[in-house]
């Protein structure tokens, strides 16, 4: 039988050449967009912070971390539209452990 819905994670990080108020509303369009799709367990925005390496010369990102459950047939939609949202420079979904 196959499941109804799994746990998620999804960690995206936004530009850090973005001012706040550029920032937010990304921060929120995942959020109401999760929550159409699924239920939010604990989100975490971390903040901005140095990235390991500079991606495309931009050397900070903000990050966002958000625990989720939801479909299966979700998350592929998801990290589609995380990868051609501007100002998103990295994200990755993983299955969470129960």
């Amino acid at each position: 039988m196959a499941k109804t819905s799994e746990k998620y994670e999804v960690m995206y990080i936004i530009s850090g050449k973005l001012t706040e108020e550029e920032t937010a509303p990304i921060v929120e369009k995942f959020k109401t967009l999760i929550e159409e799709n699924g239920t939010i367990d604990e989100m975490e925005e971390m903040g901005k912070r140095k990235l390991a390496y500079e991606i495309n010369y931009i050397p900070d990102g903000y990050y966002v971390l958000v625990k989720f459950t939801s479909a299966p047939d979700f998350p592929a939609e998801l990290d589609c539209i995380l990868g051609i949202t501007d100002g998103v420079i990295r994200s990755l979904i993983t299955l969470r452990e129960e």
